[in-house]
Parts: structure tokens; C-alpha cells; sequence
């Protein structure tokens, strides 16, 4: 996967924020926001962004407890890849964010991941 090649979903994972907080920041950056249903620590929501319905999945402690994953399970969102969002919502969200380093391509590497924290970005191994 080239690295302008819009990434078919985003996924990030957000450290120590909670449910709310996330929220607060998905119905800032979504024209709409809403709850379809609940799973537990599982949430599903659905996002109008730039025009197009965006199934958001939310998972709470996941990888360690103090992690959050952030799925947008479309191609349709505003950022082209994982990091462009990842660096977006460390930002808004002020606190550390993770990315895999790159698409789920078979014959690399699942434990390269960015960091995102305080307006850094650096490749990091994470093994869960």
C-alpha cells in the first residue's frame, strides 16, 4: 500500500479517555453522531462525515486496559490514512494515540505501530 492510498477503514487507539470523552470529540468532528446499540464494553455508533454514513465502532480496554480502539469502518472518512486521524485526535483529544504503521498488507510487520503524542510522531514496535 502506497502511502496516498486511502486506506479502506481507520482505526486508532486512543490512551486513558473515557467512553464520554471520545464521544464528545466524534460528535465534534461528525455533522451527526448517534448510538445504534451496545455490546458490553463494545459500542456502535454511526457518523455523518462529509456526507457519508460512517459505521464507528468503539472498544473499550482493549491492549492493557488504558487503550480505546477507534474504528471507522469506511473509506468515505476525511482523513486518507490511520495516522492522518491518529494525528487529529491526539491533538483534540490531548493525550497519546496509536496507529498500525501501515494497511494490514501480508509480509509486514503487525507490531509497527506510530505513537502520536504532543505533536510527535514516531514508529514504534508495540506487541500486545
Amino acid at each position: 500500500m502506497t502511502e496516498t492510498q486511502r486506506h479502506p477503514d481507520i482505526e486508532i487507539y486512543i490512551k486513558d479517555r473515557s467512553l464520554e470523552r471520545i464521544c464528545q470529540w466524534l460528535e465534534h468532528t461528525c455533522s451527526t453522531f448517534k448510538r445504534e446499540y451496545d455490546q458490553g464494553q463494545v459500542h456502535h455508533f454511526i457518523g455523518m462525515m462529509d456526507g457519508a454514513e460512517i459505521p464507528i465502532m468503539i472498544h473499550e480496554k482493549v491492549s492493557g486496559k488504558a487503550w480505546t480502539s477507534v474504528w471507522f469502518n469506511s473509506d468515505q472518512t476525511p482523513w486518507i490514512k490511520d495516522l492522518d486521524c491518529a494525528e487529529q485526535a491526539a491533538r483534540e483529544l490531548e493525550t497519546q494515540i496509536r496507529c498500525i504503521a501501515s494497511g494490514w498488507t501480508a509480509g509486514e510487520d503487525p507490531d509497527e505501530w506510530w505513537k502520536v503524542e504532543l505533536g510527535n510522531v514516531e514508529k514504534i514496535n508495540w506487541q500486545t
